[in-house]
């Protein structure tokens, strides 16, 4: 019988502040960065307890995952790379190797594709097993957002957060979708992260009757290239002029807490909407919620069939 397995991949993060220059100089790929560069993202680190529960929530749901798939007749094991820390994505790919697997489904902990998100993620699986001289044959997962039950994760979760404003302001709520912005020129060679994250948007305000919401881009890098927009931090001052007070912020392009839930809207965003007399809360993450787990289940089980 032919071995299986499922390689969960996610962006890894620091194990602690001492780690950040190691770990800002592997996201940037050796290019030079100044001393600053590295401090302000130590301050953010600090602001959110010293460092980022991505490896430990990434960790969470890959044992949720693979409990589902045993209870589903699947005798498969969730391994777990990371792109920019520890577990690597190649020494993941060697261990599976050196575990006898096969045949593996890879499934990136972001939904929507991007040649320059997802596609990097499958160029790092295909360099582990030519490094590793590996023989397993992976079959990957590019895109997942159509799950009904991602759609069902997301739609309680805002439906959630709608609940947490008194019943008289929550018809006054202005919901802001969010995902991670991306460089705009992969708007000019076709990429489809902007549409699938567009359609995932408004299928999630489809299912909840079409309220009053908008879609926005977050967490930017200045890499001196415009990026896809608008930004939420241009958003919230121009929602303030138009005179709305309360807002929910729904990021569906993140599926944990990490950093850039936990710094750049809970702390950035809540920043700037105190500022301006806004009251913004935002959904509960994905995590280890069942259903969402029950999405990456029926994801990967598509192709492990």
């Amino acid at each position: 019988m032919v071995k299986k397995a499922v390689l969960m991949l996610a962006y890894g993060s620091p194990d602690s502040l001492d780690d950040m220059e190691a770990y800002l100089n592997d996201v940037r790929g050796g290019r030079p960065m100044s001393r600053d560069f590295v401090a302000e993202f130590k301050r953010r680190y600090a602001q959110i307890g010293g460092r980022s529960p991505l490896n430990e929530n990434t960790f969470d749901q890959a044992e949720c995952a693979e409990r589902a798939l045993r209870a589903r007749g699947h005798d498969v094991r969730v391994y777990v790379g990371m792109r920019h820390w520890s577990p690597w994505i190649r020494d993941t790919v060697g261990q599976m190797s050196r575990d006898g697997i096969e045949e593996a489904v890879a499934i990136v902990m972001a939904p929507h594709y991007s040649r320059l998100s997802i596609g990097k993620y499958r160029e790092a699986v295909d360099e582990s097993v030519k490094s590793a001289g590996s023989r397993i044959q992976f079959s990957f997962v590019d895109s997942w957002w159509r799950q009904t039950a991602l759609l069902d994760a997301q739609e309680a979760h805002v439906r959630s957060g709608l609940a947490s404003f008194s019943c008289e302001d929550r018809n006054s709520v202005k919901i802001i979708i969010t995902a991670h912005s991306l460089p705009e020129r992969l708007l000019k060679i076709g990429d489809p992260y902007d549409d699938e994250l567009k359609g995932n948007a408004s299928a999630i305000a489809e299912r909840l009757g079409n309220p009053d919401w908008m879609f926005s881009y977050q967490s930017a890098a200045h890499t001196g290239e415009p990026w896809l927009g608008p930004q939420i931090e241009d958003v919230i001052p121009d929602l303030a002029d138009k005179g709305y007070r309360h807002v929910l912020v729904a990021p569906i392009g993140f599926v944990c807490d990490h950093v850039e839930i936990l710094y750049d809207i809970d702390i950035g965003v809540q920043e700037i909407a105190r500022s301006r007399g806004v009251n913004v809360r935002r959904i509960a993450s994905m995590n280890s919620d069942p259903t969402f787990i029950e999405a990456v289940v029926d994801a990967v089980e598509d192709k492990l069939k």
